[in-house]
């Protein structure tokens, strides 16, 4: 009966880490290029009472062994592809494949990645994220541009009063890639740095690699499933309460045995 209590109790702080994660989805799902994460477990260590045994003086191919319980062994990060929302925006471009943008973020050496092209113009008019990081590649819009375009390639293009041909605004965006994307440290505000477990970033060329692709005037939504969270939380909240259900059964049981004597 007390190895259920413990048992049990590993089984509640397990679906509360579930729910908190479920609760942190759904939380994102409407934040531009936000990757749904999802919990995954493992059996604790078992408790050998007899030990299966096959000799001249026992046969018996099946042992007693009591599972102690369950632990949370990783926190997955899906980078599915979640779907295109045209915005009619002409700075608005979305990544269907693996890559990531590389911007430039201070108090980092190295570029952090980000899935969101939801590209902003600021002040000295270089292309920005929201909160003011520099996108690489591109260089400043010259003064007075109109009528900005990004290619297929991550080319940006635009118009200055007078001429006739557009006008190319340095470099393309610069898009990686990852062999392990999961292994990317999430920093928060929609961005990624690179660890050892990601790999190495790998620049994308378009010329030779069609894995990845881009989409002006769109932007990747999260690839949140409203309706599959739901039933991951009903299925957590239930595993939650036949947990504790467990701890008061045996709470009863232990009662009662307690109340022999009396």
């Amino acid at each position: 009966m007390m190895r259920a209590l413990f048992t049990a109790s590993t089984g509640m702080g397990a679906q509360q880490l579930n729910m908190d994660t479920l609760a942190h989805n759904m939380s994102n799902v409407n934040t531009i290029g936000f990757k749904k994460q999802r919990v995954e477990f493992q059996d604790l260590l078992y408790q050998t009472i007899r030990r299966p045994a096959a000799d001249e003086n026992r046969n018996e191919p099946v042992g007693l062994a009591v599972g102690l319980g369950v632990r949370p062994a990783a926190i997955n990060t899906l980078f599915g592809q979640g779907n295109l929302q045209p915005t009619e925006n002409p700075l608005d471009v979305a990544i269907s494949g693996t890559g990531f943008f590389a911007v430039q973020v201070p108090g980092y050496e190295e570029p952090l990645y980000t899935r969101d092209g939801a590209i902003k113009v600021d002040a000295e008019r270089q292309l920005v994220t929201a909160d003011g990081y520099l996108y690489l590649g591109p260089e400043a819009l010259e003064e007075h541009y109109t009528d900005p375009r990004i290619a297929t390639d991550g080319t940006i293009s635009y118009m200055l009063p007078g001429e006739t041909e557009p006008t190319v605004a340095g470099e393309p965006l610069q898009i990686f890639k990852f062999s392990n994307p999961a292994g990317l440290q999430k920093v928060g505000k929609n961005l990624y740095q690179a660890t050892v477990n990601s790999g190495e970033a790998v620049q994308w060329e378009p010329d030779s690699d069609n894995s990845i692709a881009l989409h002006s005037e769109y932007l990747e939504m999260s690839n949140v499933q409203v309706v599959e969270e739901m039933v991951n939380l009903i299925t957590a909240q239930r595993a939650y309460e036949f947990n504790s259900k467990v701890i008061q059964s045996s709470d009863e049981m232990l009662q009662t045995a307690a109340n022999l004597r009396r």
